[in-house]
């Protein structure tokens, strides 16, 4: 009897290889023919392609090419096989791209016309099967894998939908292929199970040979009970490389950026700050105690904040010291106009690795980083001046002095802190407020999670006004000071006549207790 209750679009992959002997390849060509002999073949039922492979691919019929079982069994009796190598993952990629493509004679996926793929092979892959497999089911391709003789099982198994103990079949010879070609026929009857009963599919049933199934709109997954689609969650699942953060949305996913920076037009990255202007200079210890392959991991640290500036001689002006018992000066302020020049400044960095004098490198800040012969800009053009100490202990020499020095300089001070860094120190040398000024991470592995807090602090789009440049002599900030000058002595002279009245009361009650 015909399969006549369902069509499907179905392609054979024969496995022409050299190690399929000519006798052998001639039961392969009875199994097809039998199968076909079998199936409801026409233009509204069963569509069917022939493809051989060996270290190439060949389309013996494509899908669209004949609606008669005479002209098919002609194509297969015309084949000659192929006789080279085993590239099967090549011959599945080409089915899935090529092979069920709706130029070739696959009914469009809106059709809902089941794709499945049967693939007959002797031997072992000579390249990967799993992944390109893998890809060819997620796309709705249900694939049998049919081992004879020498095939390897794994492979067999890394090729085939679930469940595999339906999908994975291993035929002792060719000579027996015949036999299980029968029992294999039934399995390619498509039944409308789901216009019977209840199927209680959350999106949409589908016929398979064993009975219905339930399956996802594009961008879902099917959930373990085999019934409800959740929306997939592409970004765990691809190297999305999103600067901030990924979202997955219906059939892909998107990038998305923090609260008031713009997605960029390469759609990961964000913009920089470019609000502002900033002299920035980074101070990083290179004591014995950070070791060798943490420095590295602070040099990648320093670049992934180097990546949200916006580095330019009219911009942001970046420059960087090291320390450890002595201070060097790596780059100054006035070395390098882009992002990139700073960050291969960085990595070429080598590591000092040996004592912790924190206060002399503060000093080193205060009276070289930020001078014009550095690179920084003059006093008078209002150019923010931030310092970044990094540390990850406790110094050895005083810090406090030349801690207080650079805040009364005018230089906004960070402090960041790994490790066996400690507190008050940090506190020290961060200016007012400490939360707003001072990280902290246990770790070097895990100081990542320090970037956004220092993102929104030091960037001046996001900083709230600290790096605003307005110069005190402009009129609007003269009445701007008098304005808020005026409110604070009115707030004062209230308490002032408050605590005069309730002195008064103080003394009445004492004269009358007398």
């Amino acid at each position: 009897s015909k399969c006549r209750t369902g069509p499907l679009d179905l392609i054979f992959l024969i496995d022409s290889s050299r190690s399929v002997r000519p006798f052998e390849f001639e039961t392969m060509r009875r199994f097809l023919v039998n199968i076909i002999r079998g199936l409801d073949i026409g233009p509204n039922a069963t569509h069917v392609g022939v493809i051989q492979y060996s270290s190439q691919v060949q389309s013996v019929f494509p899908l669209g090419a004949f609606f008669r079982r005479e002209d098919m069994e002609r194509a297969i009796q015309a084949i000659v096989p192929l006789a080279q190598g085993t590239m099967t993952g090549l011959a599945i990629q080409y089915t899935m791209n090529v092979a069920f493509s709706v130029a070739e004679g696959a009914r469009p996926p809106q059709a809902r016309v089941p794709r499945v793929v049967v693939i007959v092979t002797d031997g072992r892959p000579q390249d990967r099967v799993a992944e390109v497999a893998a890809q060819a089911r997620n796309r709705g391709i249900e694939i049998y894998a049919v081992g004879v003789q020498r095939a390897d099982v794994g492979s067999l198994r890394a090729m085939a939908s679930s469940p595999l103990d339906e999908h994975v079949f291993l035929v002792e010879s060719f000579d027996l292929i015949q036999q299980f070609g029968f029992h294999f026929q039934g399995r390619l009857c498509v039944i409308d199970h789901c216009s019977f009963g209840n199927h209680s599919c959350q999106h949409e049933c589908v016929n398979f040979p064993e009975g219905p199934r339930c399956r996802c709109r594009q961008g879902f997954e099917l959930q373990s009970d085999g019934r409800h689609c959740k929306a997939r969650d592409y970004c765990n699942g691809v190297d999305h490389g999103c600067e901030y953060q990924c979202v997955s949305s219906g059939s892909s996913y998107s990038c998305i950026c923090p609260e008031g920076r713009q997605l960029q037009a390469d759609g990961k990255s964000c913009d920089r700050c470019r609000a502002g202007h900033v002299d920035l200079v980074l101070v990083i210890d290179g004591s014995k105690s950070v070791r060798p392959q943490n420095f590295e991991l602070v040099k990648r640290f320093v670049n992934q904040i180097v990546d949200f500036l916006d580095v330019s001689p009219e911009g942001t002006r970046v420059g960087l010291v090291q320390y450890s018992s002595r201070v060097r000066t790596e780059f100054p302020l006035g070395r390098y106009g882009t992002a990139d020049e700073v960050k291969q400044a960085v990595l070429a960095i080598e590591y000092m690795e040996k004592g912790t004098m924190t206060g002399l490198a503060l000093r080193h800040l205060v009276e070289h980083s930020f001078s014009e012969a550095q690179g920084a800009r003059p006093r008078a053009q209002n150019v923010p001046r931030v310092g970044l100490v990094f540390t990850d202990g406790r110094s050895q020499d005083d810090i406090s002095v030349w801690a207080a020095r650079a805040k009364e300089e005018g230089i906004i001070m960070y402090a960041v802190g790994v490790g066996k860094a400690v507190e008050e120190e940090l506190r020290e040398i961060a200016s007012d407020p400490p939360e707003q000024h001072v990280s902290y991470s246990p770790d070097f592995n895990t100081m990542t999670h320090m970037l956004e807090n220092l993102k929104v602090n030091i960037c001046p789009e996001e900083g709230k006004g600290v790096t605003e440049l307005r110069s005190p002599c402009d009129c609007e900030s003269l009445v701007e000071f008098q304005s808020s000058a005026l409110a604070a002595l009115g707030s004062l002279e209230q308490k002032l006549t408050q605590l005069t009245a309730r002195l008064e009361d103080l003394e009445n009650q004492l004269a009358n207790q007398k």
